[in-house]
This record gives structure tokens, C-alpha cells and sequence, in this order.
């Protein structure tokens, strides 16, 4: 019978932990055209696995599609996220291919291509709705933080800070909108919401709550995990 990888058991023994509690924020790296990193925290949504694949898990993330980030993805679609659990001293470092599922109504020039991916593949195959998940993940995010996708380009530049006081501090639960202006926010942030999609096939776990330190390397090849214990 097909498992979950071995490092997916303890990412999710880890998150359980009460220590781990609030530790839901991780780096992604990313590379632009001239090969320069960009780094930038972002927060944990879920994962999702094919039907009867729990071993081909895949990383699910949000962002907005008009960040500089989503340009950097467009030329180098291969990244990998830092996670540091400081309850339990955990490290997980996982990098594979990403792929963006953007709003049907975004120009398609601006979506990153990304690479063929066997988990991600094999989900939509299956039927597995993107648009649908975009928008219910979408509708579980607070209203405050809904808004901030319906701001101006994210890194354009402005003339002072006060200038972020005039922008919509938060978006109504869909259909509470009390005006016409309301619901043009929310139409914009909507637009501007996408999913990010990670296949893991490289994890690097370090483990330094123990004594000795203890670090894996866990490989996907195909849909086969394998594992190596490494110099820490």
C-alpha cells in the first residue's frame, strides 16, 4: 500500500506539537532572469495528494499574481521553501517544480508555465477543480487580509507611506458588499488572488533538538522516496 513520505509524517508531528503552535511561516527562494535569489516569508495554507497518492504530496501557497515574485517564477519555475519550527528545532528545506493557478480572467502571458509535474498532473487529471479551490481558499481568508489584494501593484512605488491609508482596509464576506465600490474591491482582489503549487521532490530535514544532531535527505524519484542520513 502506497504512504505518505516519511518526511511529510514529521512535518505534520512537528505542526501538532503545542510548541510548534503558531509556527505557520516559511521562506521561499526564488531565482530571477539574471540568476540573483529573492527571498520573502510566506504562510502555510496545506497540502494536497492525487487520489490513492498520499505519496506525492504537493505544497499548497497563496500570493498575489502581479508580485515580483511571480516574474522570478516565470524564468526559473524550480524552488525551494525554509521551514523553522523553533518549538521542536526542526529544519525542512523543500524544493521542487511550482506551478500558479491564477484566475481565468488574468492575462495568460503573466502566469508562470511552470514545468510538467507528476503529482500536479495526476491531480488534474483526476477532474480536481483549481479554479474552485482558488476560490474557496480565497473565501477563508479574513476580510483585512483579503484586502491587501486589491492595493496597488505590490513593490510599485509610492510618494509616503500615508498614502496606504486611502487604500481598502477590508473586503465584506462575498454578497454583504454595501456598495458598488465594495464589490469592484472585491471583483479586483479576487482577480488578483492565486494558488502556488510546490511538488516536493527534494527535502533536507534537520533535527537539532536531539543529541546528536540528526539530518536526512529524502529523494523523490518517480513516485519512490528514498532516504539518505547525512553529516548534520
Amino acid at each position: 500500500m502506497v504512504a505518505a513520505p516519511n518526511w511529510l509524517n514529521a512535518l505534520s508531528l512537528a505542526l501538532a506539537l503545542p510548541e510548534n503552535k503558531s509556527q505557520r511561516l516559511y521562506q521561499l527562494a526564488t531565482v530571477d532572469s539574471k540568476g540573483l535569489p529573492h527571498a520573502r516569508t510566506v504562510g502555510y495554507v496545506d497540502f494536497l495528494e492525487p487520489e490513492d497518492s498520499p505519496n506525492l504530496p504537493i505544497l499548497l501557497g497563496m500570493t498575489d499574481i502581479r508580485t515580483p515574485k511571480v516574474g522570478q517564477m516565470r524564468s526559473q519555475p524550480y524552488v525551494e521553501i525554509c521551514w523553522w519550527l523553533s518549538g521542536s528545532r526542526e529544519q525542512f528545506r523543500i524544493a521542487g517544480p511550482l506551478q500558479v493557478v491564477a484566475s481565468p480572467n488574468v492575462d495568460v502571458d503573466v502566469v508562470p508555465k511552470g514545468e510538467g509535474t507528476l503529482a500536479i498532473d495526476k491531480l488534474t487529471r483526476q477532474g480536481f477543480d483549481w479554479e474552485t479551490k482558488r476560490q474557496e481558499t480565497f473565501e477563508r481568508i479574513p476580510g483585512p487580509m483579503k484586502a491587501t489584494w486589491c492595493k496597488p501593484q505590490p513593490a510599485s512605488v509610492i510618494g509616503s507611506y500615508d498614502e496606504g491609508k486611502t487604500w481598502p482596509q477590508t473586503l465584506a464576506p462575498a454578497g454583504e458588499e454595501q456598495s458598488e465600490e465594495e464589490k469592484q474591491n472585491r471583483e479586483t482582489a479576487l482577480k488578483n488572488f492565486a494558488l502556488t503549487l510546490i511538488e516536493p521532490v527534494e527535502v533536507d530535514w534537520v533535527q537539532v533538538g536531539t543529541n546528536p544532531h540528526r539530518r536526512t535527505k529524502f529523494t523523490r524519484n518517480g513516485e519512490e522516496w528514498s532516504e539518505e542520513i547525512l553529516v548534520p
